[in-house]
């Protein structure tokens, strides 16, 4: 039996969220719009614990500076 993580169950809960909001309405490009939101925060979060240290939140992130450079541009989250 798969078990489920607290993560999961968050992401699962806010999905339930959406979907009460959304009411009558069906949803559109649902996976595009969770990863955006999901690594928007994990890279905000990775900035913060590092205090904006790039080498670092690339290794905590397991990406490359030069990858974690570009996501942040994508997400407007460069100085």
């Amino acid at each position: 039996m798969p078990t489920t993580t607290p993560l999961e169950q968050a992401v699962r809960d806010q999905l339930d969220r959406y979907f009460e909001d959304l009411g009558e309405s069906a949803p559109n490009d649902m996976l595009a719009m969770v990863n955006l939101c999901v690594e928007r925060t994990v890279l905000l979060v990775a900035m913060e614990r590092t205090e904006g240290n790039q080498t670092r939140a690339a290794d905590m992130l397991g990406i490359t500076r030069g990858t974690l450079r570009k996501k942040l541009q994508v997400h407007q989250l460069t100085a």
